[in-house]
């Protein structure tokens, strides 16, 4: 064997994979590759089935969950309890109590998820149209599964905005002549001032931005109790079991304050957000 030979043997040698020597660690390492991933399925582990989610983290807070060893493998053990579809990936809560509602797919929770244009400012989207029109009851039904939500028969403020924006202030949105008919004026937009626990004072502003003419801006201003009175009313009329279920008289077990939600600062938690 010559000295070029040799040295190219001893090059391929190095560069072997340990596993091809070592067969049962290259097993170990992949059957932890199995375990370990998010959706608990691998070549070689056997797949999570998933089963309907049934309210078994009813009332229980987001900040305690999140840092449950293996709360991961089991969210993906669930259906998507909003399409009852996909498989659920991350656990959807009530940023406003802390609160679980229930293990939900990445869609729907992106879906879900207030567009946020600042922290008190909420461009209203079509997807919109899904939350509060053809999807409403179910939605409703989800937001509800917070207990501080169905005691007071509301949203989190940045839903009650979306809603009041989209909803309640429809009629007063504009409209301009398009090659299509007419189209609605700019882009809706939803802010506030204070917050749900200063109700007196939060005031919700539906405005337009981006009109052709430019001569549209503010279109409403809503107190939020005004807000809180507007959505009741219109959640007896599109989703009257869900308004039975909610009021104020079930208060059992609720914390007179709303409990902020804590920040995970590790690898598993945050893979419930």
């Amino acid at each position: 064997m010559d000295t070029a030979e040799h040295t190219e043997n001893q090059w391929l040698h190095t560069m072997r994979p340990r596993t091809a020597d070592n067969p049962v660690a290259g097993q170990r390492r992949r059957d932890r590759r199995a375990v370990d991933s998010p959706s608990g399925t691998g070549a070689v582990g056997p797949a999570i089935p998933q089963r309907p989610y049934t309210g078994e983290l009813r009332g229980q807070l987001y900040s305690v969950l999140s840092r449950r060893p293996g709360m991961s493998r089991q969210v993906a053990g669930w259906v998507c309890a909003v399409c009852d579809t996909a498989p659920a990936a991350v656990l959807d809560h009530c940023h406003e109590h802390g609160y679980v509602r229930a293990p939900v797919c990445p869609s729907c929770n992106t879906l879900e998820r207030p567009d946020h244009l600042y922290d008190n400012d909420i461009r209203v989207a079509s997807r919109y149209q899904r939350l509060f029109d053809t999807d409403a009851v179910g939605w409703l039904r989800h937001w509800h599964r917070c207990p501080g939500c169905r005691t007071r028969t509301t949203l989190p403020l940045p839903h009650l905005a979306a809603w009041t924006a989209h909803t309640a202030t429809r009629t007063l949105r504009p409209t301009h002549p398009g090659s299509r008919g007419r189209k609605p004026c700019g882009v809706l937009r939803v802010s506030w001032t204070g917050s749900q626990n200063t109700p007196r004072s939060c005031l919700l502003t539906v405005s337009v931005d981006c009109c052709p003419s430019g001569e549209h801006r503010v279109l409403a201003r809503v107190p939020y109790r005004e807000a809180v009175e507007r959505f009741r009313t219109w959640l007896a009329e599109t989703a009257p079991a869900v308004a039975v279920a909610a009021g104020p008289d079930r208060l059992d077990g609720l914390p007179a304050e709303p409990r902020p939600v804590i920040a995970d600062t590790n690898g598993e938690g945050l893979a419930l957000f």
